[in-house]
């Protein structure tokens, strides 16, 4: 699956070029995740970004961030340290940008958001159902707010969140061919597994390494993506809460024998036993973290385990706009002979390229391999 030829629109160093031109219109109107109507009176100058910093880089390049006022900092800087820490590198004044807070923490601040003065405020779809009334507060204050949405993985959201980001920085051919090609690498993948018999997979979240049981999905995020591709997810069903995420009990996960098994890992911080992934991994490191759960106590008898299907993905990779990417791992895993000519670390390394302005480099995506006995 080769690039689209979309794609060639532009690196993010050229984008200013056709955000300029696009910011001389009047009033802005556009429908944001949830099919809201959102209407600016005029190209925002002063932007909130609370969340998916990485897709709003890709649509609107480094420019983009010359606009923007404040930031739910920590969800980017203590969450993804090893991606900030790039991000900062060539993003003028990011490391300084004004922190409004975060409702995961149940610290954000209406009152340091409303003195910044946004023309408009950019949320993910979690943190505008919790903020709930304060939406229409900021709404009646003259402050439109913007959802934005990629971790339900409904794909048309994906595409609305794009485009969406294309108005508000003025890029919306960029928004167009990142859409595009988000929905061609997706619709490639899904032809290829289409009649696949399914496979039972089981993700689970490594943050806290083997010893700890960490939090599976069913509902969206890894749990969508499976359905995606239409792999059989041993947590359907079987997690309570509106959440659809949360751990599965030992015994269940030894009964439903998956045939793959994907530990999701990221970059945290203060957590040694976690499986690292990311920029800051190598594939050595990276299997070492992982190796542990391979002997966790009844899983060697497992069919992932004895046929080698032990994978760390990094966790980043399920709500974001090249999560295709991951969604070409998992089923390339699961059916390797429909995916003989797919490189999927090769397929985000060319999206850094094309559309991000840091250099691809780390361990996303790693197979453990068979365990001796």
């Amino acid at each position: 699956m080769p690039i689209s030829r979309r794609a060639v629109l532009g690196a993010p160093f050229i984008a200013p070029l056709l955000g300029r031109a696009a910011r001389a219109a009047g009033p802005v109107a556009f429908t944001d995740a949830l099919g809201r109507e959102v209407r600016l009176k005029a190209p925002p100058e002063r932007i909130a970004v609370c969340f998916n910093y990485e897709e709003f880089t890709a649509v609107g390049g480094v420019a983009a961030w010359s606009r923007v006022v404040g930031m739910s900092k920590t969800l980017w800087s203590e969450w993804r340290p090893s991606v900030f820490r790039r991000y900062a590198a060539v993003i003028p004044h990011l490391a300084a940008m004004p922190d409004v807070g975060n409702t995961e923490d149940g610290n954000f601040s209406i009152e340091k958001l409303l003195s910044l003065r946004p023309d408009v405020v950019l949320l993910a779809e979690w943190s505008f159902t919790t903020l709930g009334a304060e939406i229409g507060r900021l709404e009646a204050l003259g402050i439109p707010v913007a959802v934005i949405d990629y971790n339900a993985q409904v794909p048309a959201r994906h595409v609305a969140s794009t485009l969406a980001l294309g108005a508000v920085t003025g890029e919306m051919d960029r928004a167009r061919a990142l859409a595009d090609l988000y929905m061609a690498k997706l619709g490639e993948i899904q032809r290829r597994t289409k009649g696949a018999s399914a496979r039972k997979v089981y993700i689970e979240l490594g943050q806290g390494g083997a010893d700890v049981v960490g939090n599976t999905y069913w509902k969206g995020m890894w749990g969508r993506i499976l359905d995606l591709i239409g792999a059989e997810n041993i947590a359907a069903g079987k997690l309570a809460g509106a959440g659809g995420w949360g751990p599965l009990n030992p015994e269940y996960v030894l009964a439903a024998n998956p045939d793959a098994i994907f530990i999701a890992g990221s970059s945290w911080v203060n957590r040694p036993a976690a499986v690292l992934t990311g920029f800051d991994a190598t594939p050595e490191v990276t299997r070492a973290r992982l190796a542990p759960y391979a002997k966790r106590q009844g899983w060697a008898g497992l069919n992932a385990i004895r046929n080698g299907e032990l994978h760390a993905i990094e966790h980043g990779l399920c709500r974001a706009l090249f999560d295709y990417t991951a969604i070409a791992y998992i089923a390339k895993a699961l059916h390797p002979e429909r995916f003989t000519d797919l490189d999927p670390v090769a397929e985000l390394r060319d999206y850094h390229a094309r559309f991000l302005p840091v250099a691809f480099e780390g361990a996303w995506m790693v197979q453990l391999g068979k365990v001796a006995a």
